[in-house]
């Protein structure tokens, strides 16, 4: 367990389920996030992959979505976005900027069903890179399951891309963030959560212009 962490995982829409079991396996006890109260109890939050524009409404709703984005860029908040979560937490390509409204937090571009509809959905083993914990390749491959995935189209300077398919990054971290186009939750391999873990929050660089 690492210390001082309490972890959470939204759960308004998607699948936090796996997100929980998989940060349970890691030792901790992560809680669901629903209201401003838990959010303020946590210092790791996942942002689970569904619908990013339903996602967005109900974040509002929630009274969730400034917060969230206050307390990621002063620091006091990490965050994990997983497909519906990394569009949120990138930016839109040029044009989509309303669909839906991101959080600009991760300096990249991020474009929603970048590889088609749920049918074209596939799972591939990829290696990825600081997953065993002291900068190396990572361990043996990942098996990255890709549903309705966005692509990060291009990353800022502060980004650091831990993983690629066939040329495009598909895990990607940056101070107090993490982001991945892919559901690494849906497997029993926890070393992605694990490292998620070990994501200390960080103030919000200021994104450069891509």
């Amino acid at each position: 367990m690492v210390s001082g962490v309490r972890a959470g995982v939204l759960a308004l829409q998607g699948a936090s389920d796996p997100h929980l079991r998989a940060l349970a396996a890691c030792g901790v006890k992560p809680m669901e996030v629903r209201t401003q109260a838990e959010l303020d109890a946590v210092t790791h939050l996942v942002i689970p992959g569904g619908e990013s524009t339903t996602m967005h409404h109900l974040l509002t709703l929630f009274d969730l979505w400034n917060p969230i984005r206050e307390r990621a860029s002063a620091g006091t908040l990490s965050l994990f976005g997983t497909c519906a979560g990394a569009i949120l937490l990138g930016r839109a390509p040029r044009g989509e900027e309303s669909r839906p409204p991101r959080l600009g937090l991760l300096d990249a571009v991020v474009e929603r069903n970048a590889f088609g509809r749920q049918v074209d959905s596939f799972v591939e083993e990829l290696p990825l890179a600081g997953l065993d914990g002291d900068g190396g390749s990572g361990g043996p491959p990942f098996l990255c399951t890709f549903i309705r995935a966005p692509r990060i189209r291009s990353v800022g300077p502060a980004v650091e891309v831990l993983g690629s398919r066939r040329g495009e990054p598909i895990l990607v971290r940056a101070p107090g963030l993490l982001a991945s186009t892919f559901h690494p939750e849906l497997t029993g391999d926890v070393r992605i959560h694990r490292l998620f873990l070990q994501v200390v929050p960080s103030p919000s660089a200021k994104p450069a212009h891509l």
